[in-house]
Protein backbone atom coordinates (compact mmCIF):
# COMPACT_ATOMS: atom_id res chain seq x y z
CA UNK A 1 0.00 0.00 0.00
CA UNK A 2 2.82 2.39 0.90
CA UNK A 3 4.60 1.73 -2.41
CA UNK A 4 1.38 2.46 -4.34
CA UNK A 5 0.89 5.77 -2.52
CA UNK A 6 4.52 6.76 -3.14
CA UNK A 7 4.19 5.96 -6.85
CA UNK A 8 0.99 8.00 -7.09
CA UNK A 9 2.61 10.91 -5.26
CA UNK A 10 5.57 10.81 -7.67
CA UNK A 11 3.14 10.84 -10.62
CA UNK A 12 1.28 13.84 -9.16
CA UNK A 13 4.56 15.71 -8.57
CA UNK A 14 5.72 14.92 -12.09
CA UNK A 15 2.43 16.20 -13.53
CA UNK A 16 2.68 19.40 -11.49
CA UNK A 17 6.23 19.93 -12.69
CA UNK A 18 5.16 19.38 -16.32
CA UNK A 19 2.23 21.79 -15.89
CA UNK A 20 4.52 24.45 -14.44
CA UNK A 21 7.02 24.01 -17.28
CA UNK A 22 4.21 24.35 -19.85
CA UNK A 23 2.85 27.38 -18.00
CA UNK A 24 6.26 29.09 -18.10
CA UNK A 25 6.84 28.15 -21.73
CA UNK A 26 3.41 28.78 -23.29
CA UNK A 27 1.80 31.18 -20.80
CA UNK A 28 -1.37 30.53 -18.81
CA UNK A 29 -4.51 29.16 -20.41
CA UNK A 30 -7.89 30.64 -19.53
CA UNK A 31 -8.52 28.40 -16.51
CA UNK A 32 -4.94 28.80 -15.29
CA UNK A 33 -5.21 32.57 -15.67
CA UNK A 34 -8.35 32.66 -13.54
CA UNK A 35 -6.62 30.57 -10.88
CA UNK A 36 -3.65 32.96 -10.98
CA UNK A 37 -6.07 35.88 -10.62
CA UNK A 38 -7.62 34.22 -7.56
CA UNK A 39 -4.26 33.52 -5.93
CA UNK A 40 -2.92 37.01 -6.68
CA UNK A 41 -6.12 38.57 -5.30
CA UNK A 42 -5.74 36.59 -2.07
CA UNK A 43 -2.09 37.55 -1.65
CA UNK A 44 -2.81 41.21 -2.48
CA UNK A 45 -5.54 41.19 0.16
CA UNK A 46 -3.17 39.68 2.72
CA UNK A 47 -0.53 42.30 1.88
CA UNK A 48 -3.09 45.11 2.32
CA UNK A 49 -4.10 43.77 5.73
CA UNK A 50 -0.49 43.27 6.85
CA UNK A 51 0.34 46.82 5.78
CA UNK A 52 -2.63 48.25 7.68
CA UNK A 53 -1.88 46.19 10.79
CA UNK A 54 1.80 47.10 10.54
CA UNK A 55 0.89 50.80 10.65
CA UNK A 56 -1.35 50.22 13.66
CA UNK A 57 1.35 48.22 15.48
CA UNK A 58 4.05 50.83 14.88
CA UNK A 59 1.74 53.71 15.76
CA UNK A 60 0.88 52.03 19.04
CA UNK A 61 4.58 51.43 19.67
CA UNK A 62 5.63 55.02 18.96
CA UNK A 63 2.58 56.99 20.06
CA UNK A 64 0.65 54.58 22.28
CA UNK A 65 -2.49 54.73 20.09
CA UNK A 66 -3.71 53.67 16.63
CA UNK A 67 -5.08 55.87 13.85
CA UNK A 68 -8.72 55.62 14.94
CA UNK A 69 -7.97 57.62 18.14
CA UNK A 70 -4.50 58.95 17.38
CA UNK A 71 -5.37 62.61 16.88
CA UNK A 72 -7.19 62.86 20.21
CA UNK A 73 -4.31 61.08 21.94
CA UNK A 74 -1.56 63.33 20.54
CA UNK A 75 -2.73 66.29 22.58
CA UNK A 76 -1.77 64.36 25.74
CA UNK A 77 1.85 63.82 24.65
CA UNK A 78 4.82 66.09 25.35
CA UNK A 79 5.77 68.31 22.41
CA UNK A 80 9.23 66.74 22.18
CA UNK A 81 7.60 63.38 21.41
CA UNK A 82 5.27 64.91 18.81
CA UNK A 83 8.21 66.60 17.05
CA UNK A 84 10.88 63.96 17.63
CA UNK A 85 9.10 60.91 16.26
CA UNK A 86 8.49 62.38 12.76
CA UNK A 87 12.14 63.49 12.57
CA UNK A 88 13.43 60.00 13.40
CA UNK A 89 10.87 58.45 11.06
CA UNK A 90 11.93 60.79 8.25
CA UNK A 91 15.58 59.94 8.77
CA UNK A 92 14.81 56.20 8.61
CA UNK A 93 12.79 56.75 5.41
CA UNK A 94 15.62 58.75 3.86
CA UNK A 95 18.19 56.06 4.63
CA UNK A 96 16.00 53.32 3.14
CA UNK A 97 15.28 55.22 -0.09
CA UNK A 98 18.92 56.37 -0.41
CA UNK A 99 20.12 52.78 -0.12
CA UNK A 100 17.54 50.90 -2.18
CA UNK A 101 16.26 53.30 -4.86
CA UNK A 102 18.37 54.84 -7.62
CA UNK A 103 16.89 58.33 -7.24
CA UNK A 104 15.92 58.51 -3.56
CA UNK A 105 12.21 58.66 -4.42
CA UNK A 106 9.42 56.40 -3.23
CA UNK A 107 7.33 54.49 -5.78
CA UNK A 108 3.59 55.12 -5.98
CA UNK A 109 0.44 54.58 -8.03
CA UNK A 110 1.89 56.72 -10.82
CA UNK A 111 4.68 54.17 -11.28
CA UNK A 112 2.12 51.37 -11.51
CA UNK A 113 0.28 53.27 -14.27
CA UNK A 114 3.62 53.78 -15.99
CA UNK A 115 4.40 50.07 -15.63
CA UNK A 116 1.10 49.13 -17.24
CA UNK A 117 1.53 51.57 -20.13
CA UNK A 118 5.30 51.60 -20.72
CA UNK A 119 6.82 48.86 -18.58
CA UNK A 120 5.36 45.72 -20.16
CA UNK A 121 3.00 45.28 -17.21
CA UNK A 122 5.78 45.26 -14.63
CA UNK A 123 7.25 47.58 -11.97
CA UNK A 124 10.60 47.80 -10.19
CA UNK A 125 10.73 45.21 -7.45
CA UNK A 126 13.58 46.19 -5.14
CA UNK A 127 12.65 49.88 -5.27
CA UNK A 128 9.01 48.91 -4.79
CA UNK A 129 9.69 46.91 -1.63
CA UNK A 130 11.88 49.71 -0.28
CA UNK A 131 9.15 52.24 -1.00
CA UNK A 132 6.59 50.12 0.85
CA UNK A 133 8.90 49.93 3.88
CA UNK A 134 9.48 53.69 3.73
CA UNK A 135 5.74 54.42 3.49
CA UNK A 136 5.04 52.08 6.40
CA UNK A 137 7.46 54.07 8.56
CA UNK A 138 6.15 57.40 7.27
CA UNK A 139 2.52 56.62 8.10
CA UNK A 140 3.50 55.25 11.51
CA UNK A 141 5.70 58.16 12.58
CA UNK A 142 3.92 61.31 11.50
CA UNK A 143 3.71 61.50 7.70
CA UNK A 144 0.49 63.05 6.41
CA UNK A 145 -0.32 60.77 3.48
CA UNK A 146 -2.37 57.64 2.79
CA UNK A 147 -1.79 53.92 2.93
CA UNK A 148 -3.60 52.91 -0.27
CA UNK A 149 -0.94 54.13 -2.75
CA UNK A 150 1.88 52.04 -1.23
CA UNK A 151 -0.42 49.01 -1.04
CA UNK A 152 -1.29 49.36 -4.72
CA UNK A 153 2.39 49.50 -5.69
CA UNK A 154 3.21 46.57 -3.40
CA UNK A 155 0.48 44.53 -5.08
CA UNK A 156 1.99 45.43 -8.47
CA UNK A 157 5.35 44.16 -7.23
CA UNK A 158 3.69 40.80 -6.50
CA UNK A 159 2.11 40.61 -9.96
CA UNK A 160 5.42 41.61 -11.59
CA UNK A 161 7.21 38.78 -9.82
CA UNK A 162 4.57 36.30 -10.98
CA UNK A 163 4.70 37.67 -14.54
CA UNK A 164 8.48 37.30 -14.64
CA UNK A 165 8.28 33.80 -13.21
CA UNK A 166 5.80 32.53 -15.80
CA UNK A 167 7.38 34.66 -18.56
CA UNK A 168 4.01 36.31 -19.20
CA UNK A 169 3.31 38.28 -22.34
CA UNK A 170 2.86 42.03 -21.96
CA UNK A 171 -0.94 41.80 -22.13
CA UNK A 172 -1.08 38.97 -19.59
CA UNK A 173 1.27 40.87 -17.27
CA UNK A 174 -0.93 43.96 -17.46
CA UNK A 175 -4.02 41.91 -16.67
CA UNK A 176 -2.28 40.26 -13.71
CA UNK A 177 -1.26 43.73 -12.51
CA UNK A 178 -4.90 44.78 -12.70
CA UNK A 179 -5.87 41.70 -10.66
CA UNK A 180 -3.30 42.53 -7.98
CA UNK A 181 -4.38 46.16 -7.74
CA UNK A 182 -8.05 45.20 -7.57
CA UNK A 183 -7.38 42.75 -4.73
CA UNK A 184 -5.35 45.34 -2.80
CA UNK A 185 -7.86 48.19 -3.20
CA UNK A 186 -10.86 46.03 -2.37
CA UNK A 187 -9.13 44.71 0.76
CA UNK A 188 -8.02 48.21 1.82
CA UNK A 189 -11.51 49.69 1.54
CA UNK A 190 -13.66 46.56 1.93
CA UNK A 191 -15.05 47.59 -1.46
CA UNK A 192 -15.10 44.81 -4.09
CA UNK A 193 -16.98 46.72 -6.79
CA UNK A 194 -14.79 49.80 -6.50
CA UNK A 195 -11.60 47.71 -6.35
CA UNK A 196 -12.32 46.09 -9.71
CA UNK A 197 -13.30 49.36 -11.37
CA UNK A 198 -10.29 51.21 -9.93
CA UNK A 199 -7.94 48.70 -11.56
CA UNK A 200 -9.68 49.12 -14.91
CA UNK A 201 -10.27 52.87 -14.75
CA UNK A 202 -6.99 54.08 -13.23
CA UNK A 203 -4.33 51.42 -13.85
CA UNK A 204 -5.21 49.70 -17.14
CA UNK A 205 -7.26 52.68 -18.35
CA UNK A 206 -9.61 50.52 -20.39
CA UNK A 207 -12.58 48.23 -19.75
CA UNK A 208 -11.72 45.29 -22.00
CA UNK A 209 -13.95 42.26 -21.52
CA UNK A 210 -11.02 39.80 -21.37
CA UNK A 211 -9.64 41.60 -18.30
CA UNK A 212 -12.92 42.25 -16.51
CA UNK A 213 -13.76 38.76 -15.25
CA UNK A 214 -10.36 37.82 -13.74
CA UNK A 215 -10.05 41.28 -12.16
CA UNK A 216 -13.46 40.83 -10.53
CA UNK A 217 -12.35 37.41 -9.25
CA UNK A 218 -9.23 38.97 -7.70
CA UNK A 219 -11.23 41.86 -6.24
CA UNK A 220 -13.72 39.54 -4.59
CA UNK A 221 -10.85 37.41 -3.25
CA UNK A 222 -9.24 40.48 -1.69
CA UNK A 223 -12.54 41.50 -0.11
CA UNK A 224 -13.15 38.04 1.33
CA UNK A 225 -9.70 38.08 2.92
CA UNK A 226 -10.40 41.52 4.40
CA UNK A 227 -13.80 40.56 5.76
CA UNK A 228 -12.50 37.36 7.28
CA UNK A 229 -9.97 39.46 9.14
CA UNK A 230 -11.92 42.56 10.14
CA UNK A 231 -15.60 41.93 9.42
CA UNK A 232 -17.85 43.49 6.80
CA UNK A 233 -18.90 46.73 8.47
CA UNK A 234 -18.31 50.10 6.72
CA UNK A 235 -15.13 52.05 7.43
CA UNK A 236 -17.03 55.27 8.24
CA UNK A 237 -20.27 55.59 10.17
CA UNK A 238 -22.67 58.38 9.20
CA UNK A 239 -25.50 59.92 11.20
CA UNK A 240 -28.96 59.91 9.70
CA UNK A 241 -29.53 62.54 7.02
CA UNK A 242 -32.09 63.45 4.43
CA UNK A 243 -31.82 65.01 0.98
CA UNK A 244 -34.37 67.65 0.08
CA UNK A 245 -33.93 66.12 -3.37
CA UNK A 246 -34.38 68.25 -6.49
CA UNK A 247 -34.52 71.54 -4.61
CA UNK A 248 -31.14 70.85 -3.01
CA UNK A 249 -29.30 69.55 -6.10
CA UNK A 250 -28.04 73.00 -7.22
CA UNK A 251 -26.18 73.23 -3.91
CA UNK A 252 -24.42 69.93 -4.62
CA UNK A 253 -23.55 71.15 -8.11
CA UNK A 254 -21.91 74.22 -6.60
CA UNK A 255 -20.15 71.99 -4.04
CA UNK A 256 -18.78 69.90 -6.91
CA UNK A 257 -17.29 72.97 -8.60
CA UNK A 258 -15.70 74.10 -5.34
CA UNK A 259 -14.34 70.61 -4.63
CA UNK A 260 -12.77 70.51 -8.09
CA UNK A 261 -10.91 73.74 -7.32
CA UNK A 262 -9.92 72.43 -3.87
CA UNK A 263 -8.54 69.24 -5.43
CA UNK A 264 -6.54 71.25 -7.96
CA UNK A 265 -5.24 73.47 -5.14
CA UNK A 266 -3.99 70.40 -3.26
CA UNK A 267 -2.31 68.95 -6.35
CA UNK A 268 -0.69 72.27 -7.29
CA UNK A 269 0.47 72.73 -3.70
CA UNK A 270 2.16 69.33 -3.76
CA UNK A 271 3.95 70.02 -7.04
CA UNK A 272 4.98 73.50 -5.92
CA UNK A 273 6.32 72.08 -2.65
CA UNK A 274 8.25 69.38 -4.53
CA UNK A 275 9.90 72.02 -6.73
CA UNK A 276 10.71 74.10 -3.65
CA UNK A 277 12.14 71.01 -1.95
CA UNK A 278 14.38 70.32 -4.94
CA UNK A 279 15.60 73.93 -4.86
CA UNK A 280 16.32 73.82 -1.13
CA UNK A 281 18.12 70.48 -1.42
CA UNK A 282 20.28 71.79 -4.26
CA UNK A 283 21.10 75.10 -2.58
CA UNK A 284 21.91 73.55 0.80
CA UNK A 285 23.50 70.47 -0.76
CA UNK A 286 21.30 68.44 1.52
CA UNK A 287 22.08 64.69 1.58
CA UNK A 288 19.20 62.46 0.45
CA UNK A 289 18.47 60.99 3.93
CA UNK A 290 18.12 64.45 5.49
CA UNK A 291 15.36 65.68 3.17
CA UNK A 292 12.65 63.44 4.73
CA UNK A 293 14.03 64.21 8.20
CA UNK A 294 13.64 67.96 7.56
CA UNK A 295 10.08 67.39 6.36
CA UNK A 296 9.44 65.32 9.49
CA UNK A 297 10.61 68.23 11.66
CA UNK A 298 8.19 70.61 9.92
CA UNK A 299 5.33 68.12 10.32
CA UNK A 300 6.14 67.63 13.98
CA UNK A 301 5.96 71.38 14.65
CA UNK A 302 2.62 71.63 12.80
CA UNK A 303 1.28 68.62 14.74
CA UNK A 304 1.84 70.37 18.08
CA UNK A 305 -1.04 72.69 17.18
CA UNK A 306 -2.90 70.54 14.62
CA UNK A 307 -2.51 66.86 15.55
CA UNK A 308 -5.08 65.85 12.92
CA UNK A 309 -2.38 65.97 10.22
CA UNK A 310 -0.55 62.94 11.60
CA UNK A 311 -1.05 59.56 9.90
CA UNK A 312 -3.83 58.36 7.61
CA UNK A 313 -6.41 60.56 9.33
CA UNK A 314 -9.50 58.35 9.51
CA UNK A 315 -10.45 59.70 12.95
CA UNK A 316 -10.69 63.26 11.63
CA UNK A 317 -12.51 62.09 8.49
CA UNK A 318 -15.04 60.23 10.63
CA UNK A 319 -15.61 63.27 12.81
CA UNK A 320 -16.09 65.47 9.74
CA UNK A 321 -18.64 63.06 8.31
CA UNK A 322 -20.45 63.17 11.65
CA UNK A 323 -20.55 66.98 11.56
CA UNK A 324 -18.50 67.40 14.75
CA UNK A 325 -16.46 70.40 13.53
CA UNK A 326 -17.68 73.99 13.34
CA UNK A 327 -17.42 75.95 10.09
CA UNK A 328 -14.11 77.72 10.73
CA UNK A 329 -12.57 74.66 12.36
CA UNK A 330 -13.33 72.56 9.28
CA UNK A 331 -11.96 75.28 7.00
CA UNK A 332 -8.77 75.70 9.02
CA UNK A 333 -8.21 71.95 9.30
CA UNK A 334 -8.60 71.62 5.51
CA UNK A 335 -5.99 74.31 4.81
CA UNK A 336 -3.50 72.83 7.29
CA UNK A 337 -4.04 69.34 5.87
CA UNK A 338 -3.12 70.57 2.38
CA UNK A 339 0.08 72.11 3.78
CA UNK A 340 0.95 68.91 5.66
CA UNK A 341 0.39 66.67 2.63
CA UNK A 342 2.51 69.00 0.48
CA UNK A 343 5.33 68.95 3.05
CA UNK A 344 5.21 65.15 3.29
CA UNK A 345 5.32 64.70 -0.47
CA UNK A 346 8.00 67.36 -0.94
CA UNK A 347 10.09 65.58 1.69
CA UNK A 348 9.85 62.37 -0.37
CA UNK A 349 8.56 60.52 2.68
CA UNK A 350 6.27 58.19 0.73
CA UNK A 351 2.59 57.38 0.99
CA UNK A 352 -0.46 58.01 -1.16
CA UNK A 353 -2.96 60.80 -1.75
CA UNK A 354 -6.23 58.87 -1.51
CA UNK A 355 -6.80 59.12 2.24
CA UNK A 356 -5.72 62.79 2.39
CA UNK A 357 -8.15 63.61 -0.42
CA UNK A 358 -10.94 61.83 1.48
CA UNK A 359 -10.21 63.89 4.60
CA UNK A 360 -9.87 67.14 2.65
CA UNK A 361 -13.11 66.44 0.80
CA UNK A 362 -15.02 65.65 3.98
CA UNK A 363 -13.79 68.85 5.64
CA UNK A 364 -14.58 70.92 2.53
CA UNK A 365 -18.04 69.41 2.25
CA UNK A 366 -18.73 69.98 5.94
CA UNK A 367 -17.70 73.64 5.74
CA UNK A 368 -19.89 74.11 2.66
CA UNK A 369 -22.74 72.30 4.43
CA UNK A 370 -22.64 74.71 7.36
CA UNK A 371 -23.01 77.63 4.96
CA UNK A 372 -25.74 75.98 2.87
CA UNK A 373 -27.86 74.94 5.84
CA UNK A 374 -27.47 78.40 7.40
CA UNK A 375 -28.64 80.19 4.24
CA UNK A 376 -31.47 77.76 3.39
CA UNK A 377 -32.37 76.04 6.66
CA UNK A 378 -35.83 74.94 5.52
CA UNK A 379 -34.73 73.14 2.33
CA UNK A 380 -31.27 71.85 3.22
CA UNK A 381 -30.34 68.39 4.49
CA UNK A 382 -27.77 67.56 7.12
CA UNK A 383 -24.18 68.81 6.99
CA UNK A 384 -23.01 65.20 7.00
CA UNK A 385 -24.52 64.69 3.55
CA UNK A 386 -22.45 67.57 2.19
CA UNK A 387 -19.38 66.11 3.88
CA UNK A 388 -20.05 62.77 2.17
CA UNK A 389 -20.50 64.38 -1.25
CA UNK A 390 -17.39 66.53 -0.75
CA UNK A 391 -15.34 63.48 0.25
CA UNK A 392 -16.20 61.74 -2.99
CA UNK A 393 -15.81 64.86 -5.14
CA UNK A 394 -12.30 65.83 -4.02
CA UNK A 395 -11.06 62.23 -4.11
CA UNK A 396 -12.48 61.66 -7.60
CA UNK A 397 -10.86 64.84 -8.91
CA UNK A 398 -7.46 63.99 -7.41
CA UNK A 399 -7.46 60.40 -8.63
CA UNK A 400 -9.13 61.13 -11.97
CA UNK A 401 -11.44 58.19 -11.23
CA UNK A 402 -15.05 59.37 -10.93
CA UNK A 403 -16.62 55.92 -11.33
CA UNK A 404 -14.53 53.92 -8.87
CA UNK A 405 -14.30 56.78 -6.36
CA UNK A 406 -18.07 57.17 -6.27
CA UNK A 407 -18.42 53.48 -5.55
CA UNK A 408 -15.64 53.55 -2.95
CA UNK A 409 -17.50 56.30 -1.08
CA UNK A 410 -20.69 54.27 -1.12
CA UNK A 411 -18.94 51.10 0.03
CA UNK A 412 -16.90 52.93 2.69
CA UNK A 413 -20.02 54.38 4.26
CA UNK A 414 -22.68 51.82 3.39
CA UNK A 415 -24.88 54.79 2.34
CA UNK A 416 -26.41 54.24 -1.09
CA UNK A 417 -29.34 56.62 -0.52
CA UNK A 418 -27.19 59.71 -1.09
CA UNK A 419 -26.17 58.50 -4.54
CA UNK A 420 -27.56 61.39 -6.57
CA UNK A 421 -25.90 64.04 -4.41
CA UNK A 422 -22.51 62.30 -4.54
CA UNK A 423 -22.67 61.67 -8.30
CA UNK A 424 -23.57 65.28 -9.08
CA UNK A 425 -20.68 66.60 -6.96
CA UNK A 426 -18.21 64.03 -8.31
CA UNK A 427 -19.01 64.69 -11.96
CA UNK A 428 -18.63 68.46 -11.72
CA UNK A 429 -15.48 68.27 -9.57
CA UNK A 430 -13.87 65.96 -12.13
CA UNK A 431 -14.93 68.20 -15.02
CA UNK A 432 -13.25 71.18 -13.35
CA UNK A 433 -10.03 69.41 -12.39
CA UNK A 434 -9.29 67.82 -15.78
CA UNK A 435 -9.22 71.29 -17.33
CA UNK A 436 -6.56 72.49 -14.91
CA UNK A 437 -4.25 69.45 -14.57
CA UNK A 438 -3.33 66.49 -16.76
CA UNK A 439 -6.48 64.56 -15.88
CA UNK A 440 -5.35 63.38 -12.42
CA UNK A 441 -2.63 63.71 -9.80
CA UNK A 442 -0.93 60.51 -11.01
CA UNK A 443 -0.96 61.41 -14.70
CA UNK A 444 0.32 64.90 -13.90
CA UNK A 445 3.17 63.30 -11.93
CA UNK A 446 4.06 61.23 -14.99
CA UNK A 447 3.80 64.25 -17.30
CA UNK A 448 6.19 66.19 -15.05
CA UNK A 449 8.61 63.25 -15.33
CA UNK A 450 8.39 63.29 -19.14
CA UNK A 451 6.06 60.28 -19.44
CA UNK A 452 3.24 61.30 -21.76
CA UNK A 453 0.66 58.75 -20.65
CA UNK A 454 -2.27 61.15 -20.17
CA UNK A 455 -2.77 61.77 -23.89
CA UNK A 456 -3.28 58.07 -24.62
CA UNK A 457 -1.54 55.32 -26.63
CA UNK A 458 -1.01 57.52 -29.68
CA UNK A 459 1.58 59.38 -27.62
CA UNK A 460 3.07 56.91 -25.19
CA UNK A 461 3.60 53.93 -27.52
CA UNK A 462 6.32 55.97 -29.23
CA UNK A 463 8.34 55.64 -26.01
CA UNK A 464 8.15 51.84 -26.15
CA UNK A 465 9.81 51.40 -29.57
CA UNK A 466 13.59 51.80 -29.71
CA UNK A 467 15.57 52.94 -32.69
CA UNK A 468 17.96 50.00 -32.32
CA UNK A 469 15.14 47.54 -32.97
CA UNK A 470 14.17 49.19 -36.28
CA UNK A 471 17.35 50.59 -37.84
CA UNK A 472 18.84 49.15 -41.01
CA UNK A 473 22.53 48.34 -40.36
CA UNK A 474 25.33 50.12 -42.15
CA UNK A 475 26.22 48.46 -45.43
CA UNK A 476 22.86 46.72 -45.79
CA UNK A 477 21.58 46.37 -49.35
CA UNK A 478 18.46 48.41 -48.55
CA UNK A 479 20.24 50.79 -46.16
CA UNK A 480 21.26 54.42 -46.44
CA UNK A 481 24.48 55.52 -48.14
CA UNK A 482 27.42 56.59 -45.99
CA UNK A 483 27.61 59.92 -47.80
CA UNK A 484 24.00 60.77 -46.99
CA UNK A 485 24.36 59.59 -43.38
CA UNK A 486 27.60 61.51 -42.65
CA UNK A 487 26.11 64.65 -44.17
CA UNK A 488 23.24 64.49 -41.68
CA UNK A 489 25.56 63.66 -38.77
CA UNK A 490 27.59 66.80 -39.53
CA UNK A 491 24.34 68.79 -39.27
CA UNK A 492 23.64 67.29 -35.85
CA UNK A 493 20.71 65.23 -37.15
CA UNK A 494 21.30 61.72 -35.84
CA UNK A 495 19.98 59.17 -33.33
CA UNK A 496 21.45 56.50 -31.05
CA UNK A 497 20.34 52.92 -30.55
CA UNK A 498 18.76 53.75 -27.19
CA UNK A 499 16.60 56.57 -28.55
CA UNK A 500 12.91 55.90 -29.07
CA UNK A 501 10.44 56.96 -31.73
CA UNK A 502 9.41 59.79 -29.42
CA UNK A 503 12.74 61.38 -30.32
CA UNK A 504 12.88 60.12 -33.89
CA UNK A 505 9.51 61.28 -35.23
CA UNK A 506 10.05 65.02 -34.58
CA UNK A 507 13.53 64.69 -36.11
CA UNK A 508 12.04 63.37 -39.35
CA UNK A 509 9.79 66.42 -39.43
CA UNK A 510 12.71 68.79 -38.75
CA UNK A 511 14.99 67.53 -41.52
CA UNK A 512 12.11 67.03 -43.99
CA UNK A 513 13.56 63.68 -44.99
CA UNK A 514 12.87 59.98 -44.72
CA UNK A 515 16.20 58.79 -43.29
CA UNK A 516 18.08 59.56 -40.06
CA UNK A 517 21.53 58.07 -39.34
CA UNK A 518 22.07 56.02 -36.17
CA UNK A 519 25.43 56.38 -34.44
CA UNK A 520 27.33 55.27 -31.38
CA UNK A 521 28.07 58.63 -29.77
CA UNK A 522 31.48 58.38 -28.06
CA UNK A 523 32.73 60.78 -25.43
CA UNK A 524 36.39 60.46 -26.41
CA UNK A 525 36.18 60.44 -30.17
CA UNK A 526 34.07 60.93 -33.28
CA UNK A 527 30.75 59.02 -33.48
CA UNK A 528 30.69 55.61 -35.14
CA UNK A 529 28.07 55.16 -37.84
CA UNK A 530 25.91 52.07 -37.12
CA UNK A 531 23.13 52.38 -39.67
CA UNK A 532 20.03 54.41 -40.38
CA UNK A 533 16.37 54.60 -39.37
CA UNK A 534 13.92 54.95 -42.23
CA UNK A 535 10.71 56.87 -41.64
CA UNK A 536 8.67 54.19 -43.39
CA UNK A 537 9.96 51.57 -40.91
CA UNK A 538 9.15 53.84 -37.96
CA UNK A 539 5.61 54.45 -39.21
CA UNK A 540 5.01 50.74 -39.78
CA UNK A 541 6.19 49.92 -36.24
CA UNK A 542 4.05 52.71 -34.81
CA UNK A 543 0.96 51.45 -36.63
CA UNK A 544 1.59 47.87 -35.47
CA UNK A 545 1.92 49.04 -31.87
CA UNK A 546 -1.32 51.04 -32.06
CA UNK A 547 -3.08 48.05 -33.59
CA UNK A 548 -1.90 45.84 -30.70
CA UNK A 549 -3.15 48.37 -28.16
CA UNK A 550 -6.50 48.62 -29.91
CA UNK A 551 -6.77 44.84 -30.05
CA UNK A 552 -6.07 44.57 -26.32
CA UNK A 553 -8.47 47.33 -25.33
CA UNK A 554 -11.34 46.02 -27.45
CA UNK A 555 -10.95 42.29 -26.94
Amino acid sequence: MGNILRRKWRLVRRKWADDIRRLRKDGPGEIQFWLLALVIGIFAGIVAILFREGIALLQETFYGETDQQLHSHLSTLHWTVVVGIPILGGLAVGLILWRFTPDGRGRSVAHVIEGAALGRGRVEQEAGLASAAASLITLSTGGSTGREGPVVHLAAVISSQVSNWIRASDMTARDLMGCAVAGAVSASFNAPIAGALFALEVILRHFAIHAFAPIVVASVAGTVVSRLWSGDGPEFMLPEHTLAFYVELPAFMLLGLICGLVAVAMMKAIFLAEDAGDWVQEKLRLPIPLRPALAGAILGVIAIYFPHIIGVGYETTNRALSGEFALWTAFLFAVVKVVAVAVTMAGRMGGGVFSPSLMLGALTGLAFGWVATAIFPTVSGAQSLYALAGMGAVAAAVLGAPISTTLIVFELTGDWQAGIAVMVAVSLATAVSVKLVDRSFFLTQLERAGRHVAAGPQDYVLCTITVGALMRPRGAENGASDTQSWSLVEQGAYLTRADTLETAMPLFERIKGGVVPVVDARKDGPPELLGALFQVDALKAYNRALAEVAKEEHS
